[in-house]
C-alpha cells in the first residue's frame, strides 16, 4: 500500500477519480507549467517510469492541447520530469488556430517537438498540409513535412 501511495504521489501531483474518469497533473519542472491529462483509465508503472492513459485522453498545457485514444507518458524518476509522450489513435493537437491530425504522435521534451506519423495533416484556417511525416517544433513554431501535399486557398483571385 505504501508503494502505491508513493507511485501516485511521485508521478501524479493530483489524482481525482469520478466514476471511470481519472485526472492527473504532471509537472514540467523546466517551465513550471503543468501538463494536465484526463482519461477514462490510468495505469502507473513506477518500475518503468511510465503512466498509460486510455480512453478519451486529453493532455493540456498553457497553449497546446493533445487528444488521443491512448497516451503513454514517460518520465525521469530522478527529476520527476516528463521526457516524452507517445499518443496513439485519433491523435489531434491544437495550438492557437492550428490543428494537426494523425494516427500516432511522439512528443519529445528535450527537443520540444512533436513527430506526427500515420496520415498526418496540418490545418491552418482553410489551408491544409499533409505528408508521410510532420515534425512540429513548438519553441520555433515551425514544421517540417516529408512527402508533402499542400492545399492553399487563394482568396485574392488572379485579377
Amino acid at each position: 500500500m505504501s508503494r502505491q501511495f508513493f507511485i501516485v504521489n511521485f508521478i501524479v501531483s493530483a489524482l481525482l477519480v469520478h466514476g471511470t474518469v481519472s485526472a492527473a497533473t504532471l509537472i514540467d519542472k523546466k517551465e513550471k507549467n503543468p501538463i494536465i491529462i484526463t482519461s477514462e483509465t490510468l495505469t502507473a508503472d513506477n518500475k518503468n517510469s511510465t503512466a498509460v492513459f486510455e480512453g478519451n485522453v486529453v493532455a493540456k498545457t498553457d497553449d497546446v492541447t493533445m487528444y488521443s485514444d491512448k497516451m503513454t507518458v514517460f518520465y525521469d524518476s530522478a527529476s520527476n520530469k516528463v521526457t516524452k509522450i507517445h499518443a496513439f489513435g485519433h491523435v489531434k493537437v491544437h495550438k492557437e488556430e492550428r490543428a494537426l491530425f494523425s494516427d500516432e504522435a511522439m512528443y519529445l521534451e528535450e527537443d520540444e517537438k512533436i513527430i506526427f506519423t500515420g496520415h498526418p495533416k496540418a490545418v491552418d484556417g482553410e489551408n491544409v498540409i499533409s505528408g508521410t511525416q510532420i515534425i512540429f517544433y513548438l519553441k520555433d513554431d515551425r514544421a517540417e513535412v516529408q512527402g508533402s501535399r499542400v492545399i492553399l486557398q487563394n482568396k485574392q483571385g488572379l485579377n
